[in-house]
């Protein structure tokens, strides 16, 4: 089989996701032609560098804007309604890729971004020969409208939550099923946690608290460092400022309460991880389930609004995370988790609601409905 994973640059997570099914159908189905394809590839760099850059600066710089549109769009029967227009405008701006899509012939299209969705189905009203089985893997904990198209054979869900919500929405329940969110193999193997630590010179006898700006080095991170340190316990703090060089050398250059390392964009995000006590970070859904499947409680601060707050919500109602709406109150609120137990509950919560072979699962499902 001709298997197509489409996906958008839009955030790190959409291509995290694509990247891990890519990685897990070999292994379920060995010998099917993979192919992964970035829709924005197609597309000219002027429209891609806006809407890339468009979308980094929105939540960075104007996230209220971003909640309020979310929320508006969040509307399945004002959509359904205008579904054959959304799918011809998408047609039409992505014309080189529905071109790809038709040259290629796919038995199985697998899209974790609703926007090759949108343009399938574009192709699909007007060309009723082009009838690939076509996956749908959400990457958040609840589905936006923005999601949901009739023409989608199967969606794959971050938890039997989103499940019934896409269910109570109008998606029939034999279409939709609880995978959780594709995440990279390396997250369900043993991983030697020493090891790490002696790898980058990190204390064995002192906590390590994760906090990560993103792959962008979005966020108030420097803010939590300065947070951190007002808190009087013993620790120390791994700081991942992603592509983001400028803040990663201001960061390095303060000298700070307790060690400090601060790192650029990694590769080993499973191994960094792995020895973390506490990940500090903002709730997207593909950073979420890795600190899930590794059993890692998560310390939320101010969410955006949208799918990082439904996010939020989620751990939040399960156990597995704590949240403060304000940085000032950062100190207070780790220095009570250092001090007691909480950090362990958090852990065993948290692991309960890892899904470490979501990847997998997510092509058995597919496999099993393809035959």
């Amino acid at each position: 089989m001709r298997i197509l994973i489409t996906t958008v640059t839009a955030g790190a997570g959409h291509l995290q996701a694509a990247a891990a099914i890519k990685e897990a159908w070999p292994i379920v189905s060995p010998g099917d032609e993979v192919t992964q394809v970035d829709v924005l590839d197609h597309v000219p760099k002027l429209y891609r560098k806006v809407y890339v850059d468009g979308y980094v600066k929105l939540i960075e710089k104007a996230p209220e804007l971003w909640g309020y549109l979310f929320k508006k769009t969040d509307n399945h029967r004002l959509l359904a309604k205008v579904g054959k227009w959304r799918g011809e405008m998408a047609r039409h701006t992505y014309r080189t890729f529905a071109k790809l899509l038709r040259e290629h012939r796919p038995d199985v299209v697998i899209s974790t971004h609703f926007m090759p969705v949108e343009i399938l189905a574009g192709i699909q009203s007007r060309h009723h020969d082009f009838k690939p089985f076509h996956a749908c893997v959400v990457t958040d904990f609840e589905a936006h409208a923005l999601w949901l198209e009739h023409r989608v054979n199967l969606y794959c869900v971050a938890a039997e939550e989103t499940r019934r919500s896409l269910v109570a929405r109008g998606m029939e329940a034999d279409r939709v099923v609880a995978t959780g969110i594709p995440i990279a193999q390396r997250f369900s193997q043993p991983i030697d946690s020493k090891a790490v630590r002696r790898k980058y010179g990190w204390r064995d006898d002192l906590p390590v608290l994760l906090v990560l700006g993103g792959g962008f080095g979005m966020g108030p991170v420097a803010e939590v460092l300065n947070g951190l340190d007002q808190v009087s316990g013993d620790f120390q703090t791994v700081v991942v400022a992603g592509r983001n060089a400028e803040l990663r050398e201001k960061l390095s250059a303060v000298d700070r309460r307790h060690p400090t390392d601060v790192l650029g964009f990694v590769t080993n995000m499973h191994e960094l991880m792995s020895v973390a006590s506490l990940i500090i970070s903002k709730p997207g859904g593909l950073t979420t389930s890795e600190a899930l499947a590794l059993g890692k409680p998560l310390f939320i601060l101010n969410p955006i609004p949208g799918q990082e707050a439904a996010n939020s919500d989620y751990l939040l109602e399960r156990g597995a995370a704590v949240k403060v709406n304000r940085v000032d109150d950062v100190a207070a609120k780790v220095e009570g988790l250092l001090a007691g137990n909480r950090l362990s509950e958090l852990g065993k919560a948290a692991a309960k609601l890892g899904r470490p072979a979501a990847a997998l699962d997510v092509c058995r499902a597919v496999l099993a409905k393809v035959k």
